[in-house]
Formats: C-alpha cells, structure tokens, sequence
C-alpha cells in the first residue's frame, strides 16, 4: 500500500468523523425524551435529507459545468427511495438503540448486502470474502442474542433495512461520471418525501430546537459535508485503504458514544464489535 500525505490524511480523518457524527447526532436528538417517538425521528429524518439537498445544491452549483442539470430524473428514482428508506430507518432505530450498535449493524449490513448482491450480479467471491461475511453475521447474532446488553430487536431490524437500503444506494451509484452532481439529485429527489413525512407524521411538530440542531447539522455538515468529503479524498487513496479506513467508524462512534453521550461499553459489545470489524476486514481484503 502506498503512503499518503499529510493532507489526504486529515482529509479521511474528518470524513470518518463525519459519518461517525451521523450516528451521535442523531442518537443525541432521538434519545431526548421530547423525540422518542415515531412521528420525531421522521421529521428527524426530513430535516436532515432536505438541510443535505439544500447544501449538496449550493456545491454542486459552483462546481458544476452550465449544461449538467440537477433535476432527478426517472433513472434516479430507485437511488433516491433507497436514500429515503435508509434515512428514514436509521431514524427510527436510533430512537431506541445505541449509537456504538447502531454503526455496528449499519455497517455490518451494508458490507453483507453489497457482497450479496455483486454475487447475484456475477462477481466472483474468493473463500476470504466468504469467510469474512460468516465471521461478521457471527458477531451481529451475538450482538441481538437476547441479554441485558442487547439492542431492542425492532430497532436493530430497521438498522439492518438502513444498511441494506444504504448498500444498494452504493450499488446503484457505483460508476456515476460526476458523483457529487449525482448525489445532490438524490437528496434533492427525496424532499417531497421528506416533506409529505414531515407533515403527515404524528408530533412532527413536537422536534425542539436542539432537535432541529441536530437534524440540521447532520443533514449540512456530517451528510452533505462529508460526502462531499469523501468524494475529494477518494481518488488520493490506495484501494486497500479506502475499502478498510471505513472499519474505524463504528469504533470511532463508540468511543465517541461512550464519551459524549454517556452510553456503556460492555465486554459484549467490545467482543462482538472484534468479530464484526474483523470479518468485514476481511471480506474487504478478499
């Protein structure tokens, strides 16, 4: 592997704090006792998708060539209910889980879902992958297994459908020629389902203003921010590292969980964690 400057390392290191802060922002919102419901964590959801479409536009618009259009179009319908899905259940599981679990399922899903559906697609996958997914599902059942320390098994359900919602959004946007333009119609394309959630969701009104904070910061900063992040230090990356710099989120949003948000770090998370980040490891080395 290559090494990378001092630069290119600073930039990876905000975009991984970026997608970790997803996770605390939204668990510091929907954990408050004003927003543990339903109809919050949607207009949580709203909020954020609508603050990324604002911010991805103003990007896009001073980067973009005069004849690109960020208009969706009908291709990109089954990115942006993807993108939707995603938002919507990441939102609603984190009203009852863990931000440390919560990461753990996400990107434990989207590795599996991504692997899963190269497979259909008529990708080889080498015995390494294979194991590295059987050693991750291990782990996830271990993290679910009934016990004081696990995650409610409802919330844990609409975390794994983010993560696979989020592995097909990846999918499906592999290969875009301009990716930061093609993002911006994604978020941009999901504002009127935000807004019909918004409106249509019980106590929507109910979001104090430390939950609009939280939802406007994820929404311009953590998502729109950090993906633009991400797209600008890519092609400086080895592909080794780009593929493994991802396994440190989950601990990054632990440490961080523990630490600003007052949740424990039990053995069993800290083991399963192990297992899940080490077969994810090694599913991306093979």
């Amino acid at each position: 592997m290559g090494r990378i400057d001092i630069k290119t390392f600073g930039l990876l290191l905000l975009t991984l704090l970026a997608f970790a802060g997803n996770s605390l922002l939204t668990r510091a919102a929907l954990s408050d006792p004003a927003h543990d419901t339903v109809g919050s964590a949607m207009a949580f959801a709203a909020v954020r998708l609508i603050a990324g479409a604002v911010v991805l536009a103003g990007l896009t618009g001073l980067t973009m060539a005069r004849h690109q259009s960020l208009r969706p179009s009908r291709s990109d319908l089954p990115t942006i209910l993807a993108l939707f899905t995603y938002a919507a259940a990441f939102s609603l599981a984190y009203v009852s889980m863990a931000a440390a679990s919560g990461a753990l399922i996400l990107f434990a899903m989207v590795q599996v879902t991504m692997l899963v559906l190269g497979y259909l697609r008529g990708h080889r996958i080498g015995g390494r992958a294979i194991l590295g997914v059987v050693i991750a599902l291990s782990g996830l059942a271990w993290l679910l297994f009934p016990g004081l320390t696990a995650p409610p098994l409802g919330a844990a359900l609409l975390m794994a459908l983010a993560g696979a919602a989020w592995g097909i959004y990846s999918l499906l946007g592999r290969g875009a020629t301009e990716p930061l333009a093609r993002t911006a119609r994604n978020f941009i394309g999901t504002v009127p389902l935000a807004l019909i959630a918004f409106f249509l969701s019980p106590m929507a009104s109910a979001l104090t203003g430390f939950g609009w904070l939280m939802a406007l910061t994820s929404g311009a900063v953590t998502s729109a921010l950090g993906y633009a992040l991400w797209y600008a230090v890519l092609p400086r990356l080895p592909p080794s590292l780009a593929a493994s710099a991802q396994l440190s989120v989950p601990v990054i949003t632990a440490f961080a969980g523990a630490l600003l948000l007052g949740e424990p770090m039990g053995m069993r998370l800290v083991m399963a964690s192990g297992l899940i980040l080490g077969g994810v490891w090694l599913s991306a080395r093979g």
